[in-house]
């Protein structure tokens, strides 16, 4: 069965930062960057302002349940502004300098989040929204879609999606990060398809 996908309204936000906190609550890399003093509501307020972001100057796409949710960017989305950034920081505390910004292969579009609540995985959430997203992209005329990503079975998805890993980060003082990329072909708007 398909899993119905749609562009996210602004009405849709809220709720789908409500499913990024409960999807990340656990994740490597928000428990390495994000204080245990107000955890969740530092990552629930952090994912809102990340998916405003995205709805401006990107792609956020949900399931029509909202407990599914994908947040795209392309190459030339500017900076936020300096209150975001600040605030982005005051929330970050004083983890702020373990935060790294790594910059994405020149003209690739950076898949920035994707998440699914936890009663509502095993659906097909995920691979419906990456399908989705990846047809969006090409849509729109991106040929490059990269991401980040600190769980081993993250990696095991996208793979399965065509992208394949280009970079791979080990410190023992940290959870470890995996880049991916994925090249379009020229039949992804209609079949989302990707040639590694």
């Amino acid at each position: 069965m398909t899993t119905p996908i749609k562009h996210a309204r602004p009405e849709d936000l809220a709720a789908a930062a409500d499913t990024l906190a409960a999807a990340f609550e656990h994740y490597p890399w928000t428990r390495y960057v994000i204080p245990e003093s107000g955890y969740a509501d530092r990552l629930r307020e952090l994912q809102g302002l990340y998916l405003d972001y995205a709805h401006t100057h990107g792609l956020v796409a949900v399931t029509v349940d909202r407990d599914g949710v994908i947040a795209v960017l392309p190459p030339e989305a500017p900076a936020p502004g300096q209150g975001v950034i600040d605030r982005i920081l005051e929330l970050h505390g004083d983890r702020a300098a373990r935060l790294e910004h790594t910059e994405p292969p020149p003209h690739a579009w950076r898949l920035e989040t994707l998440g699914v609540r936890p009663d509502s995985q095993g659906r097909g959430y995920a691979s419906a929204l990456i399908t989705f997203a990846v047809r969006e992209v090409a849509q729109r005329g991106g040929s490059l879609i990269a991401l980040e990503t600190s769980d081993p079975r993250n990696v095991r998805l996208y793979e399965r999606h065509g992208f394949v890993i280009d970079a791979q980060r080990d410190d023992p003082e940290r959870p470890p990060i995996w880049r991916l990329t994925a090249t379009l072909n020229d039949s992804a708007p209609d079949s989302a398809r990707t040639r590694r």
